[in-house]
């Protein structure tokens, strides 16, 4: 029969609060989706406006340089925040900005 201890080794890493790991994890996700939608939004635009005004490829390159700067604005952001997040863990006595 397995045992349960009562009291939790505090060693053990098991026990550690998963809140910040899930924090990381919610920023990774959101920044990495807003990321991707930026180049699908912003292409697609591209792509309207060369139909709407009967420009072959011009604005489809346009949008999807737009967006792809709008990609690496975006995750340049969100390693930010995360080295941010990760400082607080590390100093848990300061408040947060």
């Amino acid at each position: 029969m397995r045992r349960v201890p009562t009291d939790p080794d505090p060693t053990d890493p098991q026990n550690d609060d998963p809140a910040p790991q899930s924090r990381r994890q919610g920023l990774s996700y959101q920044g990495a989706s807003e990321a991707v939608a930026a180049i699908l939004i912003a292409a697609g635009g591209g792509y309207w406006l060369d139909g709407r005004f009967d420009t072959s490829p011009i604005f489809l390159f346009l949008g999807t340089a737009l967006g792809f700067a709008a990609f690496v604005l975006r995750l340049l952001r969100l390693g930010r925040q995360l080295q941010e997040l990760e400082a607080r863990e590390e100093r848990p006595h300061e408040p947060p900005r």
